[in-house]
Formats: C-alpha cells, sequence, structure tokens
C-alpha cells in the first residue's frame, strides 16, 4: 500500500486496478437528497436501514446477513477477525494481494500459501487447497476474480474448496470485489453457497465508486453480528452523507455497469493486442477483469518498473507485492488513450531493456 500511495502516479498510470472514477455530477443527486447526520430510518446503529436494505437486495440475502464496512479492505479484515483466534493457521493463495495475508499475520495467525500457477492460467485448483490445508486450519482465503491475474473460478471449484474447508471445520473466505467484472460469465456469489462461506466486496473496483467506501462482508447472522460489534472499534458510525450517495449508487448499479463493459471490452482488446506483439512477455489473452498479470521472459521487473517510470512516465505494479517477481500487473480501467499510449511506452522500456541486457552480457 505504501508504494500504492506515494509511487504508483505517473503521466501513464497502469497501476490502477479498478475503473476510472465515476463523477458525482453523473450520479441523479440532489442537494435535499444529502445530509450529514442520520435520523429516523436513516439513523445509523448496526446498519444503515435503507443502505442494508440495499445491498440485501443488490447480494440476494437477508439483511441480517450483511454487514457494511469502509471498502473491501476493511471488510476483509473484519470477517478474519471474527473467525480467526491467534495461533489459528489461515491457508492463503499465492499469488494474492498482499493486505490479505498482511492482516491475517496482524491478528495473529499463521499464514500458509496454497499456489495458483502461472502455467495453469492462475486457476483455483482444489487439490492444491487440500494438500495445503492443516487440522489448525480455520480459514481459507481465495479472491474471485483473481487478484493479480483476473483468472474467474467456477461454482464447482469455490464448492469443493468449500468442503475440503469443512472436512477440517473451517470456513472459507471469497473476495468477490472483482467479480462483477465478468458480468453474465460470472457464478452465483459463493455467499449462497453456504453460512460456511463469507463474502467481501465493494462498490470501488468494478464501478469507480471508491470514494464512497461503501464495502461489506456477507457472513452468517452470528458472525455478522460478531463483526459489527468488532468494527465499534473502527467506525462505529459512518460518514452519513456517504451512506445516503451509496444507496443513490446501488440503483444506479446497471447504467454504471455498462458503462464499464463498454470501457472494458475496448481496452482488453487493446491490452490483447499488445500481449500479440510481445514474445518478450508471457501472458493468456485476458477474458474479463480489470487486470493481468503477464510474465517477463527475461530480465528484471523491477528495473522494467523503475525505467518505465523515471524515463517513460508510465507504472506497472511490480510483481514482488505479489510474491511473483518476474511478474507485473497492469490495469485497463481507465481510458483508452491513457491506455494505448501507457502500452506503447511499455514497449519501448521492454525494447531499451533487451538491448540493455545484450550489452551486459
Amino acid at each position: 500500500m505504501p508504494w500504492a500511495k506515494l509511487c504508483s502516479h505517473a503521466r501513464f498510470n497502469l497501476a490502477t486496478s479498478g475503473v476510472a472514477s465515476w463523477r458525482l455530477s453523473d450520479l441523479p443527486v440532489k442537494i435535499e437528497d444529502l445530509e450529514i447526520n442520520g435520523a429516523g430510518e436513516w439513523a445509523s446503529a448496526y446498519g444503515c436501514e435503507p443502505l442494508q436494505a440495499a445491498l440485501a437486495a443488490h447480494c440476494g440475502v437477508s439483511e441480517e446477513r450483511i454487514v457494511a464496512a469502509a471498502g473491501t479492505s476493511m471488510a476483509n479484515y473484519l470477517a478474519m477477525a471474527a473467525t480467526l483466534e491467534r495461533g489459528d493457521d489461515v491457508l492463503i493463495e499465492q499469488p494474492s494481494y498482499e493486505l490479505l495475508p498482511a492482516a491475517a499475520s496482524l491478528i495473529g495467525a499463521r499464514v500458509i500459501r496454497f499456489p495458483r500457477k502461472h502455467q495453469n492460467g492462475f486457476a483455483l485448483d482444489p487439490e492444491d487447497v487440500k494438500r495445503n490445508i492443516t487440522a489448525r486450519t480455520s480459514l481459507v482465503v481465495v479472491t474471485n476474480l483473481h487478484n493479480p491475474s483476473s483468472s474467474l473460478a467456477g461454482e464447482e471449484a469455490i464448492r469443493e474448496v468449500g468442503e475440503i474447508a469443512r472436512g477440517v471445520g473451517a470456513r472459507v473466505l471469497v473476495d468477490e470485489v472483482y467479480l462483477d467484472a465478468a458480468f453474465e460469465r460470472a457464478p452465483r456469489s459463493a455467499a449462497l453457497l453456504g453460512d460456511h462461506f463469507l463474502v467481501t466486496s465493494s462498490l470501488t473496483k468494478v464501478y469507480g465508486l471508491s470514494g464512497l467506501r461503501c464495502g461489506w462482508v456477507i457472513a452468517e447472522s452470528s458472525v455478522a453480528t460478531k463483526m459489527w460489534l468488532l468494527n465499534d472499534l473502527f467506525s462505529p458510525i459512518p460518514a452519513h452523507i456517504a451512506e445516503r450517495l451509496s444507496v443513490i449508487a446501488l440503483k444506479e448499479l446497471p447504467r454504471i455497469a455498462a458503462a464499464t463493459r463498454e470501457r472494458l471490452d475496448t481496452n482488453r482488446a487493446v491490452l490483447n493486442r499488445f500481449f500479440e506483439s510481445r514474445d518478450d512477455l508471457e501472458c493468456a489473452p485476458l477474458e474479463f477483469g480489470t487486470v493481468a498479470f503477464p510474465k517477463l521472459r527475461q530480465g528484471d521487473v523491477g528495473a522494467l518498473c523503475d525505467l518505465l517510470r523515471t524515463k517513460y512516465e508510465t507504472t506497472v505494479v511490480p510483481g514482488k507485492f505479489f510474491d511473483m517477481p518476474d511478474h507485473f500487473r497492469v490495469g485497463i480501467g481507465g481510458d483508452r488513450d491513457t491506455l494505448e499510449e501507457g502500452l506503447r511506452r511499455l514497449g519501448a522500456a521492454l525494447d531499451e531493456c533487451a538491448v540493455l541486457q545484450r550489452v551486459a552480457v
């Protein structure tokens, strides 16, 4: 996160993982819709009723299973804190979003990893979960779509992971913040597959509404209650104006999703043409999602990223942040012109690195 906050910004930023921000002026908001403090049905105790109802309808679950949170990162922390004790084993995919193992470690759990393999397109393989789970495992953690590769796990694979976890008395946490970027190809939410699943998501990555900090956890009701009480330590009363705006935004999601799909379809084609033109990168064509995770066949990704940023004013995310230093992550959620020029500059940096490597030899 320090790198993302302090070093990822550039003239051509391909390091972002979500779609471009939706503007307040693009939402049907009137000044009378907004209040600083809640009252009546808008009073916030353990959940603001209109927001709870809107989230429940969006997710297809009952309100008592929904815990509102300040973005997916806080949702993930609450889910882990409610289900892990110090010394428990937590099994987390590798590569993964850095904050997932970091949050588990902060809680005091022992982090064990299972692989999602480049050669298999980073597919979720339940056999790898089975090989690495222990009798002390309390939680298995996966992302779907996978961050950083956008690999999609189908319902059968998610179900199988759930059965493996249940066999040792564990739960499964599925971070679904990118899942809606698979559109009609997305499986049902894991939240609908049983009480041993917890699901997190938000309006950030696919909908460009990160400023609302509208995240949530779906869990069985007793675990949800525990999370509400835990959240009293961090955010006992959320920003009320954000709650109101979130309710408005949730009503607009079909329109926002259509704009997101058009953007991603266009940009995905641009990215895939770039991959086809490069024999120094190894990456299957991107099918859906907002990010790709190519492998550099030869050379130093760190040196490439440094050159790209300092000379070519472009950023991608070094793979070291996902424990895969020979990869990097590139995002396609911005505008087409930025993506095209950023990829052109990435190509120039790749060419220059190859020349420097040959000279060094």
